[in-house]
């Protein structure tokens, strides 16, 4: 796996200004879909900063043909299963695939004034989200799980009671310690497991900043809560952190829509809905879940 950028690089390119990357008004297209097969290219919100999902390539440079915008990445600079569902939505639209990388909380937030398209960004989805979001149908589905740093001693999720603990702001995970369970938005069959007693949040910009942090000898919190996924990538990167056992809940992954979207979305979210399915059901989607994850977590655990 590439090395991850230093922290300020990353925030730095978080922060740049989207202005008029999206398919906003600028557009004659009478819907978003049209707007988006009329300049060839979706932009798409993603994290530079969320390995094995999605994460910047080191490697990669910026081709010369491209219709992205100057501030927007291509898939080139891009990489990790996220960037590669949402390469897969862009063929199945026959337009080219473009990142931006807005902060977590303003994805989140909804209300992102035509700034881009549709996240891909693993987000889960909750009753909270649909009231400002619109929704596809699930890519994949991933279990939520508690990392301690390794000299932590704590071997259980007991071992919590009374310590801090880091999560991403605005995320599944910060709810979750928050006893939220108005913004977690899940159903009581998906949750596995209560906080422990006088436990205390350290939110922190993504969740992935919890294990970096750890790995650069922050002391303030022992442990995080994130997607069982980033804590194996964590683990296989050399981060001295350890998984507890168990999940403490499980979450429904999908594309998302801005509701306040000036252009209507209703067709494009039918179109994503469609190539998602078709996705599922030829095996990309199985393929892409065992290239990154080492394992298939695409069919719903009820399933």
């Amino acid at each position: 796996m590439k090395k991850l950028l230093s922290l300020a690089s990353l925030l730095t390119l978080a922060s740049l200004i989207l202005a008029a990357c999206g398919g906003g008004g600028a557009s004659s297209a009478s819907d978003l879909l049209g707007a988006v097969q009329e300049r060839g290219y979706i932009l798409v919100s993603t994290d530079p900063n969320y390995e094995p999902q999605s994460f910047l390539n080191t490697e990669g440079s910026r081709p010369s043909d491209t219709k992205c915008p100057g501030d927007a990445l291509t898939t080139a600079e891009m990489q990790g299963f996220d960037v590669d569902v949402a390469i897969a939505i862009g063929d199945g639209l026959g337009v080219e695939t473009c990142f931006a990388t807005p902060s977590w909380d303003a994805v989140t937030a909804g209300s992102w004034a035509d700034k881009w398209d549709v996240s891909v960004g693993s987000m889960t989805v909750t009753t909270a989200r649909q009231k400002i979001l619109d929704f596809s149908v699930p890519y994949y589905y991933t279990p939520a799980v508690v990392a301690v740093a390794a000299d932590s001693g704590i071997t259980s999720l007991d071992g919590l009671a009374g310590q801090a603990v880091c999560a991403g702001t605005a995320t599944t995970y910060e709810f979750w310690l928050n006893n939220d369970m108005e913004n977690l938005g899940l159903p009581e069959s998906s949750i596995y497991s209560k906080v422990p007693d006088g436990v205390t949040v350290v939110p922190l910009e993504t969740d992935q900043e919890c294990a970096q942090a750890i790995s650069a000898g922050r002391k303030d919190f022992v442990a995080y809560v994130t997607s069982d996924t980033v804590v194996d990538a964590n683990i296989a990167a050399g981060m001295p952190v350890t998984k507890l056992e168990g999940a403490v809940y499980s979450e429904d992954l999908a594309a998302a829509f801005d509701k306040s979207s000036t252009l209507d979305t209703a067709s494009l979210r039918a179109k994503v809905d469609e190539i998602i399915t078709g996705l599922h059901e030829d095996g990309t989607l199985s393929g892409l879940s065992n290239k990154w994850f080492g394992m298939d977590i695409t069919t719903a655990p009820n399933q």
